[in-house]
């Protein structure tokens, strides 16, 4: 991510995805690549790879040269571009959440109130996520008639502030619940060893799991969705959980019955999936869902500056886009970790360098609201990084539409762009598209950066003109955020 010299010992298997997207691929600088249609286990050890898999017959592909070449070759063989992309506003525009300002509590008021907050601070209009709780139950998806006494008023209005408007949902039922008896009958739940209606354990407590592997149990699922959607006029849908191992690793080869597939992590290739009927479908975990339309956002991150935090997003993106997953959201601004906000003193230069650090990734999402825990100053300046974002809004979009003819990632490595020189190493750094450079600073209380310019010309945002190839440390106060465009 890149593994390879002085990375140490990595043991990966990808029957348990860690709570990310995923894909059974590995793909080298080198031009090789590596695909097995079930989950493998791979590891790096003093220099050597090796793959295992029960099944055996893992086997690198022939070289293509470096790794756009052997990215390109996977992508057509395997997961191909569909050819559409999601809603132009995810791209144009930022994301806001309601978790860290509501958690559980979302209400009809509170929503419409953090919508009015957002443009009232000059921040524009985007996608609003309804998050956790806003639902009668797990499995029952309607509105809680107390907290959403009038979604159709509720959504009418967000509409026209400017928002569209995605609701959570997970693939869990609360099994004491009239619709978990019914989707039980029918024959729609998972089953345990026994035979039973099957029990799984996650960060919300212990639910039923909705069969999305077998046919009609998605189309239950599609059809509460799409009653949602012709009611209320929702836009999307953040489909959260759909791990194939969350919280039991292991559990899903031993311990479930899953009547579409006996293959670890095709549980959640199905959940994945369901997200192609809906313009906004945002998924943490996918499985073999390369080439679609989705929003692909990293795993909920801390607040926190070291390798777990902030400087994981490039890398974790990286990673993303080579799976086949251009359209690519780091974590909420600030980090998303339940409680880690209440628990972790605020760090407003770390929240701003975040802020800048997403403003020119395919996409960018807020929770915390940063009025809330920005002074002006700082403020400010996280302003300034969603004007970029709006200002580079048509290009971006220009790129998503690229991305969903030819399947190459938006956020590249800069070996991707340039296969020689020793950039497969490079990983605080990245390219937008084929011709922009972006260095965020990861560091705290940094100043300045240093950025490794490839051969060309390199126009900074600041009208500073570097010739590359060379390695020159640039000023970055807090106020800055470094990218350069490849001069033709």
């Amino acid at each position: 991510m890149p593994y390879g010299k002085g990375t140490g010992d990595v043991a990966i298997d990808l029957k348990n995805l860690l709570e990310n997207s995923g894909a059974p691929l590995l793909v080298s600088n080198r031009g090789r690549y590596l695909w097995y249609d079930r989950p493998f286990s791979f590891s790096f050890r003093t220099g050597v790879m090796s793959v295992e898999s029960e099944e055996g017959g893992v086997r690198p592909s022939e070289s293509f040269d470096n790794l756009a070449g052997a990215y390109r070759q996977a992508s057509r063989k395997h997961f191909p571009a569909q050819g559409r992309m999601p809603d132009p506003i995810a791209f144009s525009a930022p994301q806001y959440c309601t978790w860290m300002e509501m958690h559980y509590e979302p209400t009809q008021d509170k929503t419409i109130a953090y919508a009015r907050e957002i443009l009232r601070n000059g921040f524009p209009p985007g996608v609003l996520i309804i998050d956790d709780n806003w639902m009668k139950d797990y499995g029952t998806w309607e509105f809680h008639a107390e907290r959403f006494p009038d979604p159709k008023a509720m959504l009418d209005t967000l509409h026209e502030l400017g928002f569209k408007v995605m609701l959570w949902v997970c693939p869990y039922v609360s099994p004491d619940s009239r619709t978990a008896r019914e989707l039980d009958k029918q024959g729609l739940l998972v089953k345990d060893a026994e035979g039973r209606m099957a029990l799984r354990r996650w960060w919300n407590g212990c639910s039923a799991v909705l069969d999305y592997t077998y046919p009609p149990a998605l189309e239950w699922f599609k059809s509460k969705l799409d009653e949602l959607v012709r009611r209320f006029g929702v836009d999307g849908f953040k489909f959260d959980a759909g791990d194939p191992s969350e919280g039991e690793p292991g559990a899903w080869a031993t311990g479930y019955s899953w009547r579409g597939s006996g293959i670890p992590n095709e549980d959640c290739a199905a959940y994945s999936r369901l997200g192609l009927h809906y313009p906004l479908s945002e998924f943490r975990a996918s499985w073999k869902a390369g080439g679609a339309p989705l929003l692909q956002r990293l795993r909920d991150k801390p607040h926190s500056w070291g390798d777990d935090g902030l400087k994981a997003l490039i890398p974790n993106s990286i990673a993303q886009g080579l799976m086949g997953y251009p359209f690519n959201c780091p974590d909420m601004i600030g980090g998303g970790w339940d409680g880690d906000l209440q628990t972790t003193p605020f760090d407003a230069e770390l929240f701003v360098r975040y802020a800048q650090c997403a403003a020119l990734f395919p996409m960018m999402q807020f929770s915390t609201a940063p009025w809330k825990v920005l002074d002006e100053k700082y403020l400010g300046y996280c302003l300034d990084a969603v004007r970029l974002r709006v200002a580079m809004g048509p290009e971006l979009i220009g790129l998503a539409r690229d991305a969903a003819l030819t399947g190459e990632p938006m956020l590249r490595p800069m070996a991707y762009e340039f296969p020689d020189g020793g950039w497969e190493g490079v990983k605080d750094q990245f390219m937008l598209g084929a011709s922009i450079l972006v260095a965020p600073v990861l560091e705290k209380g940094a100043g300045e950066r240093t950025v490794r310019f490839p051969d060309g010309a390199w126009k900074g945002e600041d009208g500073s003109l570097i010739l590359g190839p060379c390695e020159v440390s640039v000023k970055a106060p807090i106020s800055r955020l470094p990218w350069y465009r490849r001069e033709k």
